[in-house]
């Protein structure tokens, strides 16, 4: 992974040990890399509890329980969406945290509303809030899934640290 995943996944661990927590993910466009970014650092076993690659919308509905009707309505790259596989990731799994991930990787699948390098993540807290932000990232797909990685363990660890409040 790069400098800045690795610097974001240790403060990540560090607070998640601090407190007793744990913490699963939900990746559709990023494939698994922010598991792999977060299982990486030695000892994570202590606080990574699982990932779920939800690649296909049947996969989301299969494993986290996303609502046919959500994707269908709103599609699988937006705000319903990911708020969706957060709050599948916390009913599925005994964890504190979770994150979900979906997006328009590229280089095909964009449109007009949502073109290429548009990405949703989520981030829930168990008892706590769970919130959606969108970003419209630059690049190849290469980039496109390193930057949704690096936006999902930083909007993470803004949260760990109590300042990630807006959505």
């Amino acid at each position: 992974m790069s400098a800045l995943t690795d610097a974001l996944v240790e403060p990540i661990a560090l607070q998640l040990e601090q407190h007793g927590q744990t913490l699963a993910v939900a990746e559709s466009c990023t494939g698994g890399m922010i598991a792999a970014a977060l299982t990486d650092r030695a000892g994570s076993s202590m606080w990574f509890d699982r990932g779920y690659v939800t690649y296909s919308n049947a996969a989301k509905q299969d494993l986290l329980g996303v609502p046919e009707a959500v994707i269908a309505i709103h599609g699988a790259v937006s705000q319903a969406t990911a708020l969706a596989m957060a709050g599948g990731v916390l009913v599925r799994a005994p964890v504190h945290w979770a994150i979900a991930v979906t997006g328009i990787a590229g280089p095909g699948g964009g449109s007009e509303d949502k073109p290429v390098g548009t990405v949703w993540i989520a981030w829930a807290e168990r008892g706590g809030r769970t919130v959606a932000q969108q970003f419209a990232f630059d690049g190849d797909r290469a980039a496109i899934r390193a930057q949704s990685v690096a936006a999902a363990l930083g909007g993470l660890l803004q949260r760990l640290n109590g300042d990630g409040e807006s959505s």
